[in-house]
């Protein structure tokens, strides 16, 4: 009997896979449980134009991804922040703020998609690493300034 997976199913295989099962554990487990439906000629060709449309939309935002990082590559922000008389700054520089300078400069990113190799503690110059697609990722320079 043939099903197509709706999820990841381990030891049998990744969504939207057609795999062959024995018909009493099609269906009586993973049909009624939402975990597969029948590999009909039209549930087959309706699965073809979905992975279709899919591979279609991850195309253009890796591309998107891909040109905006191409222009991030040659910034670099500078982030006021108050600190002490020895460079400690109160509090720290996160990646709401990282995300407002460069939203100030016309970049929109995500916060939720910035990182840092070391957190920002004390006035000097770091790295925020943006992951703008699982394949895209760049590295933007900045600077923590006292105000």
């Amino acid at each position: 009997m043939e099903v197509i997976l709706k999820q990841d199913i381990k030891q049998l295989g990744e969504k939207d896979d057609i795999v062959n099962v024995k018909p009493g554990y099609g269906r009586n487990y993973l049909i009624p449980q939402g975990f597969a439906t029948l590999a009909t000629p039209s549930a087959k060709k309706v699965l073809a134009e979905n992975i279709k449309q899919a591979q279609f939309k991850q195309e253009k935002i890796k591309k998107d991804a891909t040109e905006l990082a191409g222009k991030l590559e040659s910034i670099k922000l500078t982030i006021g922040a108050k600190a002490g008389e020895s460079g400690k700054i109160f509090g720290k520089v996160n990646s709401i703020q990282i995300a407002e300078a460069l939203k100030t400069q016309g970049y929109d990113v995500d916060r939720r998609r910035i990182t840092f190799e070391t957190e920002p503690k004390t006035v000097g110059e770091y790295i925020a690493n943006l992951n703008l697609h699982k394949e895209v990722k760049v590295q933007i320079p900045f600077e923590v300034v006292a105000e």
